[in-house]
């Protein structure tokens, strides 16, 4: 550590700041849709049409029991054989996040669904509220009050697990650090530097969610 050099990161800032843009902007994306997604399944999975029920059950357990790389795989070099065509690291890499975000956002969202008490939901029918009206008014709000620190707690882990796209060699901040390292031999720098920006960047949203925490139970 005695030659550490931070000139290296200073230098190459600008190609690093680039790459956690790309590692943002990844996250972002997947968490809009895994959200939007994952509250279909979840409603499909309280609904009373048990086929429905039965598909989406399945779907969540499916995606659950495979690990995320394995997912990644599939889309970059499966699709593009099943299309005919390239489909391209970057939209391989979200449809996979998105997929596989989902199974976790609707398990998320079916148990902040459950926590709202049946009173409330009898009350709403009994308003002549339809289904829909009663989920979109009354249940689904309080639910995501409820379940919004874990939802902020699993985007953390999204976050981590979008360095996984280097498999598929899409420039993430994580990449963009190696590739410098390996360029200019500065493997020390740049890898702690790496550490030490995700590091920070997990901490400010942990510390985000505790503050969460407590104003809710407020």
């Amino acid at each position: 550590m005695g030659d550490f050099d931070f000139s290296v990161i200073l230098d190459n800032l600008p190609f690093l700041i680039e790459g956690l843009g790309m590692t943002f902007l990844l996250t972002l994306l997947a968490i809009a849709g895994g959200l939007a997604l994952g509250t279909l399944l979840a409603l499909a999975r309280l609904s009373g049409f048990a086929p429905l029920s039965m598909v989406a059950a399945a779907y969540t357990n499916f995606f659950r029991s495979l690990p995320l790389i394995l997912v990644i795989f599939w889309f970059y070099f499966l699709v593009p054989l099943i299309l005919g065509r390239p489909v391209g690291g970057f939209y391989s890499v979200l449809v996979a996040f998105i997929l596989f975000e989902a199974a976790y956002y609707s398990e998320i969202i079916r148990a902040g669904i459950s926590s709202v008490s049946s009173g409330q939901v009898a009350a709403a029918r009994a308003l002549g509220m339809s289904y829909w009206q009663t989920m979109g008014d009354v249940v689904l709000p309080q639910a995501f009050r409820a379940m919004t620190p874990v939802l902020l707690t699993q985007a953390i882990i999204l976050f981590q697990d979008t360095s996984l796209v280097y498999v598929v060699g899409l420039k993430d901040f994580l990449v963009s650090a190696e590739l410098v390292a390996n360029r200019d031999q500065r493997l020390v720098e740049m890898f702690i530097f790496a550490a030490v920006v995700y590091l920070v960047f997990c901490l400010l949203g942990s510390y985000a969610v505790r503050r969460l925490q407590k104003r809710l139970a407020t």
